[in-house]
């Protein structure tokens, strides 16, 4: 047997030992994120590996959420899942997450990732998930010509944002888009905590779960603040779904909206250019801080080694240049590595990159308690409750929103 035909069998059995199936849960189901998805198939299957599509759509991420703890309580885990937040680190305290350290530091994941970023990827300072994408919560969106007929412009403070409320008003149009939905209320709640307490009293209070701030005279601005907002949105906001209320600022029938840059998707849908039709800014108050989003998949331990070689390679590519790129165009948000150039990127994105770098360097880059980032789900789930109730129910007072607010952060 000459040396080319062995060179031509040892590759045969090298690549038949590494290429494996990797069944990846996700809920990216529609438009831009679907297209991003077929991106990393494509990635994998270049490597030898089958893909295996476990989409399960609706709710979130809750419906996928039901269908794992099935799969997992059967012993048929996927090799990845899209997990986020706390709920990472609760996953792999049962013991049922793959050590993904052997790639993340051929890698250097760590000097590409901002450390609170990382951290929340980690279990025991080990890295057990891989981010996909950043996404900046605190934004605020604004309908260009009706700011211009209102002769107002974007608001930087929460002084500001009144003013220019008062005079959108004025103007006929409804000041603030908003739906009426647990999620909706505590983005916007967030954003005024974030923009009248600052980013150490954020943390302190809605991250760190601290009674002494929760019960602060900080937090009895932050709730007469947030009070105040809720003047300024319709009649018809009960129920509503935010890319609703997203319409409302791109038809001109209101001025503004409140929310995370999935926003922006629906104004270039609508063939909408930023900066000249819509404006993207942050929050009032919040310009130098940013509450972060990321998605990103919790890998579950595998037993064959040639899934766990896949598994490998699935980690690798996503936080690969080329999909971090091609995921985050279609999907509105920006990359997560640290090092990546954004001249494909537009006005909005690229403004949350430079922010993102920023904030994280100066300590005020924040997890969204909205989106699942900075609390475990039972206590995220309980002050979403006590936010709402207090958005819609005008008699309860300030002192007793914090009181509830106090006793839901203690709920295990």
């Amino acid at each position: 047997m000459n040396k080319q035909v062995i060179a031509l069998a040892l590759g045969l059995m090298f690549g038949a030992a590494q290429a494996g199936e990797v069944e990846v849960l996700h809920w990216w189901t529609a438009g831009g994120e679907a297209k991003a998805a077929q991106g990393l198939k494509a990635s994998l299957q270049a490597k030898g590996h089958s893909w295996k599509d476990f989409a399960v759509a609706g709710g979130g991420g809750d419906s996928a959420m039901t269908v794992l703890k099935s799969r997992v309580v059967s012993g048929n885990a996927p090799a990845a899942a899209q997990i986020k937040g706390p709920s990472i680190q609760e996953w792999a305290r049962e013991g049922l997450l793959a050590n993904m350290d052997a790639v993340a530091k051929a890698e250097n994941w760590d000097g590409v990732l901002p450390k609170v970023v990382s951290d929340v990827m980690k279990y025991q300072g080990q890295y057990v998930a891989a981010p996909v994408n950043v996404h900046r919560v605190n934004w605020l969106w604004a309908n260009a010509e009706v700011l211009k007929k209102a002769g107002v412009k974007p608001p930087s403070s929460w002084d500001e944002f009144f003013t220019a409320a008062e005079a959108l008003k004025k103007a006929g149009v409804i000041p603030l888009a908003h739906g009426g939905q647990n999620w909706q209320d505590f983005t916007t709640f967030e954003s005024v905590a974030l923009g009248v307490g600052g980013a150490d009293f954020y943390k302190k209070a809605l991250v760190q779960l601290d009674a002494a701030a929760i019960n602060s005279a900080t937090m009895d601005k932050v709730l007469e603040t947030f009070r105040r907002v809720k003047a300024y949105t319709d009649k018809n906001a009960p129920g509503r779904d935010w890319n609703l209320a997203t319409a409302m600022v791109i038809k001109g029938e209101a001025g503004m909206q409140l929310m995370g840059d999935w926003a922006k998707g629906e104004f270039i849908a609508a063939g909408k250019a930023p900066g000249k039709d819509f404006v993207c800014v942050a929050a009032p108050g919040t310009a130098k801080a940013f509450t972060f989003n990321v998605d990103s998949f919790a890998l579950f331990k595998l037993k064959k080694a040639d899934a766990q070689a896949a598994q490998r390679d699935f980690a690798s590519a996503v936080m690969s240049p080329a999909f971090q790129e091609l995921f985050n165009l279609n999907k509105g948000s920006i990359p997560v590595r640290t090092d990546l150039k954004m001249d494909k990127f537009d006005d909005c994105a690229r403004l949350s990159n430079q922010d993102f770098l920023a904030t994280a360097k100066a300590g005020s880059l924040v997890p969204s308690i909205a989106h699942g980032m900075a609390v475990p789900s039972a206590a995220e789930g309980a002050i979403k409750d006590v936010v709402s109730q207090f958005w819609n129910n005008d008699t309860m007072t300030v002192a007793q929103a914090k009181q509830r607010i106090a006793a839901a952060a203690k709920t295990q």
